[in-house]
């Protein structure tokens, strides 16, 4: 079964018959006949009751009747879509967890108000789950931590981060020498373990016990209890009512920054997908400006 075939099936009905289905398709009336005698026996039930030159629907002709309407109209939407410049539809999305709750409420909503038609569907994970995400054509593009497999993807700077430790107050000092006795972390894959992880390394230490949570509020709320230190992006800082309550030990080093990216599949860029690589490319560019006015 295919579009064509519905087409002409659709043709028959709103022309009651035959021969203006034909007029109509720019066909032989032949030609009609065979094709709905075909999407009959390929379905196996009788799509219209025929008496003598008339016919009328049969009763798995009306199922039929709705379900190819609303085929026809889904691919005359995809075909606009993917022709159409302006992005329309339904956005998949995915993003670190981190990423999600912090970082893409503004710019999201700056999106969607250039972009009444488009709606986001948003999947968390870690990065290599993100990029697998991508290239199978699951979500169109994600925010992951770099590095990423430059032959596979394009991408955009989105955001850059700062890692910290962060520990309680009553937590002894965070340094060489003094490395926390407990690492609070994410699963593994999530970059922000990794990077705690080489910390660990180039002290020369290895924690104790390594305790795995879902969420950075709940790591922030063991933080705080003293279960141990945490590594995490400091705008997280931000949205926790406690932070003032806890110490917080940059990294420095070829760690004191890490940026996260916008990606999406090399050679594969949607609308939807250049806009918001557009946006970002456009907050680099006024960042860039402000800070060389602020230099000067």
């Amino acid at each position: 079964m295919d579009l064509s075939d519905l087409r002409i099936f659709t043709a028959v009905v709103e022309e009651g018959g035959i021969t203006r289905a034909a007029e109509r398709l720019h066909r032989v009336q032949s030609n009609v006949t065979t094709r709905i005698r075909q999407l009959e026996d390929e379905l196996g039930v009788p799509l219209f009751i025929r008496q003598g030159k008339r016919l009328h629907l049969a009763p798995s002709g009306e199922v039929l009747l709705g379900y190819a309407r609303r085929m026809l109209s889904l691919a005359e939407e995809t075909q606009a879509a993917l022709q159409e410049a302006t992005p329309r539809g339904v956005f998949r999305l995915g993003a670190m967890e981190s990423t999600a709750a912090v970082r893409l409420p503004a710019p999201l909503t700056t999106y969607t108000e250039r972009y009444p038609e488009v709606t986001f569907e948003l999947r968390t994970g870690n990065p290599t789950q993100l990029a697998a995400a991508v290239l199978s054509g699951e979500v169109e593009a994600a925010f992951v931590a770099e590095p990423i497999a430059e032959a596979k993807f394009d991408w955009v700077v989105a955001f850059d981060e700062e890692p910290v430790v962060v520990a309680s107050k009553a937590h002894p000092p965070v340094e060489r020498g003094a490395v926390p006795k407990t690492m609070i972390v994410f699963e593994n894959g999530c970059p922000h373990r990794r990077r705690l992880e080489d910390w660990y390394a180039q002290q020369g230490e290895m924690p104790d016990r390594v305790v795995e949570l879902g969420s950075y509020h709940a790591m922030l709320g063991c933080v705080l209890a003293g279960m141990g230190a945490a590594l995490l992006p400091r705008s997280v800082l931000d949205t926790f009512p406690e932070a003032k309550r806890l110490k917080v030990y940059p990294l420095g080093g070829e760690v004191e920054r890490l940026r996260t990216l916008l990606i999406w599949r090399k050679d594969a860029v949607t609308p939807k997908v250049r806009a918001l690589a557009e946006l970002f490319a456009g907050r680099n560019r006024d960042d860039r400006g402000n800070a060389e006015s602020n230099s000067a």
